[in-house]
């Protein structure tokens, strides 16, 4: 279960240095990984999805900022 949640954070904070580098130079590198093919690409997207639906489902099972008060 948390080898699960850390492997989604680490995939979301890849995809979001590749949309920061995207935003900034204008050069796709999530496309250049997929050598320009969609269906790979739209694959990887959809697997950030995936990753964002179980870290949220994550927050919200088990708590964790419940001992932050």
């Amino acid at each position: 279960m948390k080898l699960t949640t850390i492997i989604c954070c680490a995939v979301l904070i890849l995809f979001g240095l590749g949309a920061a580098a995207f935003a900034l130079t204008g050069f796709d590198l999530l496309r250049f990984i997929c050598f320009g093919n969609d269906i790979v690409y739209r694959s990887l997207l959809s697997l950030t999805g995936v990753s964002a639906l179980w870290l949220i489902f994550w927050l919200i099972a088990f708590r964790p900022t419940d001992q932050l008060n």
